[in-house]
């Protein structure tokens, strides 16, 4: 868009702030101009018609020539009345003095100025439109009502289309309005989800660096002891090196959750170490159960110490998540908890909270935690799936691989 394109810094401030940087227009646009520039067309032959028809004498040339080619000029002026409304809106207001013709021009332009312009620019050319009618009136009078009811006749049309121009500019500000008020929401909402998923990450990369410094000590204690004990017995030496490949393969493991997950090195704030399992799963069924809750546990898998300690913390916390949901969303009601799995199937959680009875209200919540969990389940490269079943119950599965 070029510098000429844009609106003229006087009419930046009569016309609305969306409108101020003019774009190309549309093949929708160019279609209602033209279909303007028809519809101005036929209203200023009809008018014209009525005033020659009912005129007692015959129309001067030069005014008739007058009336054309000024009718002739705006209406194909519609065209540009995107770009300059307010400009046109006048001149039509002008021309509609001594022109029966450009009348059509004129009630577009005011539509046109009602959409795009405030109300006060509405009233001031309304009020330019009745005060041209005057001298309109004093040119083409009326031999069978008179000059005062075509005075009260011609300003009546003009309230009603004044009219008309307000509510097509109320109805497009609010419009507008609630535009900006769902694209607000949307924006708002996807930087909740980021944040909340940045925040997850985060302790997530803080459990990480935890379980990595573990790893990584356990390396670093047998290498040494191999380093200083040359001549130990070879038993010694295998124990030793088969520590050593295990703590290695399961850094690698945790390694790989890791990447990809930014650390928040907050200044004076002390890393978290929860370090939770699949054998620490009872104790939080029996927590829950001291404070009220109705949970059945059931685990079909190796023993809870046989399960990877990264893929024991995802079920662990796939659990948790589904218990606190259950004591917001419906208290009071029973809640079924399934862990199964093993090397070859994977490990698969379900938590199923009961429709809650009665219709008790819970606590309200943001959605953040299935948002966290979720990315929790997909950095271990897994699914989840969670939503309302057919009656009325919630469920919350996931699924992760075994770790090799």
């Amino acid at each position: 868009m070029t510098s000429s394109d844009a609106p003229h810094p006087l009419l930046r401030r009569l016309l609305p702030g969306e409108l101020r940087a003019d774009g190309r227009r549309s093949a929708r646009d160019r279609l209602a101009d033209a279909g303007c520039v028809v519809v101005a067309v036929f209203v200023g032959l009809v008018v014209y018609d009525l005033e020659v028809a009912w005129r007692p004498q015959p129309l001067p040339e030069l005014l008739a020539f007058a009336d054309l080619a000024t009718a002739a000029v705006l209406c194909l002026a519609l065209f540009w009345r995107r770009r300059l409304p307010v400009g046109l809106a006048v001149a039509t207001a002008l021309a509609g003095t001594f022109s029966p013709m450009s009348s059509g021009a004129g009630i577009v332009m005011l539509l046109t100025v009602g959409a795009l312009c405030r109300p006060r620019t509405v009233l001031a050319i309304a009020g330019l439109q009745a005060v041209a009618t005057l001298p309109y009136l004093a040119i083409y009078p009326d031999r069978e009502f008179g000059y005062a009811f075509s005075l009260v006749w011609t300003l009546t049309i003009l309230a009603m289309v004044t009219g008309w121009a307000l509510l097509i500019g109320a109805r497009r500000q609010l419009v507008q309005s609630l535009r900006e008020r769902a694209e607000r929401a949307e924006a708002e909402q996807e930087q909740h989800v980021a944040q909340a998923r940045q925040r997850e990450r985060t302790r997530i990369a803080r459990e990480m660096h935890d379980v990595l410094a573990h790893r990584i000590s356990l390396l670093s204690l047998h290498a040494g002891a191999l380093e200083f004990r040359p001549d130990a017995p070879p038993q010694e030496v295998a124990r030793a090196a088969g520590v050593i490949r295990d703590s290695a393969h399961q850094a690698l493991q945790d390694l790989r959750q890791v990447i990809g997950v930014l650390r928040a090195a907050d200044a004076g704030e002390e890393p978290d170490r929860p370090q939770p399992t699949l054998a620490d799963l009872p104790a939080l069924v029996e927590e829950s159960r001291a404070a009220g809750m109705r949970v059945r546990l059931s685990q079909r898998l190796p023993e809870p110490v046989a399960v990877p300690a990264h893929a024991g913390r995802t079920a662990y916390r796939v659990v948790q998540e589904g218990l606190t949901n259950a004591r917001k969303h419906a208290p009071g009601a029973a809640v079924q908890v399934a862990v199964e799995g093993g090397p070859e199937d994977g490990i698969t959680v379900e938590v199923l909270s009961r429709a809650p009875l009665g219709g008790a209200p819970g606590i309200p919540g943001t959605g953040t935690g299935l948002i966290g969990l979720a990315e929790r389940v997909s950095l271990a490269g897994g699914r989840i799936e969670h939503g309302h079943t057919g009656g009325g119950d919630f469920r919350l599965w996931t699924w992760q691989p075994w770790p090799a």
